[in-house]
């Protein structure tokens, strides 16, 4: 156990959930019964959504909160990562402008390593220049009939570390015990799964919390809420004794109830909710399988937060299986339009950073910064200008079913119709650039000439193995 603050702060938080909701209600309809108790309903992420994608929300939302310091260390943590073997913090850190210098670390094969990367972030400052930047994003996946994957969610949460912060992180421990077959994925396999020896399961989740919290040194009774790993609605509440805590702190820091077990993000969404809420005394409890445990007791003020958490879109069970690819065939073989993975990295910095052009004869953005320019018609040497990721619609439509080009045939086939728009996305000081875009975010037909959006990073599509990324518009 750690009895005294790293020195490092957490200065702000962001968090993030998928819009889409499906209920408990529809899974019953579907299967005659529902596994996952206490889960109300849960997010499901969109057909261009993985943990990846949702890692940047959260991230851009805590940086945003932070007045947007550079980062200097940089960690993601998932336990579905959406590939196995691959650094995909170079990716996130793109996607966030993280300097190319930053020190990086993924955290992944358990649903603690959300607290993982938090406690690494803390013991790895103060850093010379910059701040930390933790992310934890998951999706979890089971098998159709099982509790793993009826209270199988989706969200992620970030926090900023810095050496000065309204919340401190003033005691942690961590704990581990054997424990094998609570909940284990074999290699290269896709879902989740349990032995499902429900008192097994119990005494391997209260044991190892209880384990890790006993470590601290705290007065129960001053903790408001309690940030406890949540597999479903249910599991938390029962540790209740072994922790020392009631079920009133629990329910403070409680997210499972409306989005479902979102695994190594369980516990940093919680904290971010308890931040939010205003809590100041709060105990973080987080449990993985095999099983270990991580404690933290946390003392906090006013922690700027930026979370988009409410899910507005409900689904059915057949919309749900369609979003997830399982009703669709993979993408079509052949066809479209090619782009090589050397040739579509050249374009990442207008892709992922809005890198524009400003033209220094007659002072117009191109986007891209490439071949004449559009105000004048000259040929000249840019200007690099950064877009701001806001503009307004000037054109849209909608892309029916059998209208995608084949490269965007599977998103189509598990989302639907969507829209494509030209978008003028503004400058820092004034001025636009006109680019197309897809449209995410929102229901199809929705945006009109005029409406105000803002940029986005998606999954555009995937061909070779590899994801191509880049940035989408939604309304702002």
């Amino acid at each position: 156990m750690t009895n005294s603050n790293t020195g490092i702060y957490i200065a702000a938080v962001g968090a993030y959930a998928p819009r889409f909701r499906i209920s408990a209600d529809e899974f019953r309809a579907a299967w005659g019964q529902f596994h996952a108790a206490g889960v109300n309903e849960k997010a499901v992420p969109e057909a261009d959504e993985d943990a990846l994608t949702m890692a940047y929300e959260a991230g851009k939302r805590a940086l945003d909160a932070a007045g947007n310091p550079e980062v200097a260390f940089l960690a993601f943590a998932s336990t579905t990562p959406p590939m196995a073997e691959e650094d995909l913090t170079a990716r996130l850190g793109g996607m966030l402008g993280v300097p190319e210098t930053a020190t990086r670390h993924v955290f992944t094969g358990s649903t603690r390593a959300g607290t993982r990367a938090l406690m690494a972030g803390l013991s790895a400052g103060p850093w010379d220049e910059g701040v930390g930047l933790v992310v934890a994003a998951d999706c979890p996946r089971g098998n159709p009939d099982s509790a793993e994957e009826h209270g199988a969610g989706a969200g992620s949460a970030a926090f900023v570390l810095d050496a000065d912060g309204p919340a401190s992180i003033v005691q942690q421990a961590e704990y581990a015990s054997e424990f094998p077959g609570t909940r284990f994925r074999g290699t290269g396999e896709g879902t989740v799964e349990g032995l499902g020896v429900t008192g097994y399961d119990r005494q391997a989740f209260s044991e190892t919390l209880a384990g890790a919290v006993g470590q601290l040194d705290f007065d129960a009774e001053a903790v408001e809420a309690a940030c406890v790993q949540a597999p479903n609605g249910k599991r938390p509440y029962r540790a209740a004794g072994a922790l020392g805590v009631g079920t009133e702190e629990i329910q403070a820091g409680a997210l499972v109830h409306e989005l479902g077990d979102t695994g190594a993000a369980s516990v940093p969404l919680s904290l971010a909710k308890a931040f939010a809420d205003g809590h100041e005394r709060i105990l973080v409890a987080s449990f993985g399988s095999g099983a270990g445990a991580d404690a933290l007791l946390v003392e906090a003020g006013d922690v700027p937060t930026s979370a988009a958490l409410d899910g507005d879109d409900p689904i059915s069970y057949a919309e749900y299986l369609r979003k997830r690819g399982d009703l669709t065939s993979g993408p079509p073989s052949g066809g479209g339009a090619y782009v090589s993975v050397p040739s579509w990295r050249r374009t990442l910095d207008q892709r992922h950073r809005l890198l524009a052009g400003k033209c220094p004869d007659c002072g117009t953005l191109n986007f891209p910064p490439e071949g004449a320019c559009s105000g004048c018609k000259t040929l000249v040497e840019y200007d690099e200008v950064q877009l701001t990721g806001t503009g307004t619609i000037e054109a849209v439509t909608t892309i029916s079913q059998g209208g995608a080009p084949p490269e965007f045939a599977e998103q189509q086939s598990k989302s639907g119709d969507f829209d494509v728009a030209i978008v003028a996305l503004d400058g820092p000081d004034g001025g636009t650039a006109s680019a197309p875009a897809q449209v995410t975010g929102t229901a199809t037909g929705t945006l009109e000439i005029g409406d105000s959006v803002e940029t986005t990073m998606r999954k555009i599509y995937t061909q070779e193995g590899v994801t191509r990324y880049g940035f989408k518009i939604r309304p702002q």
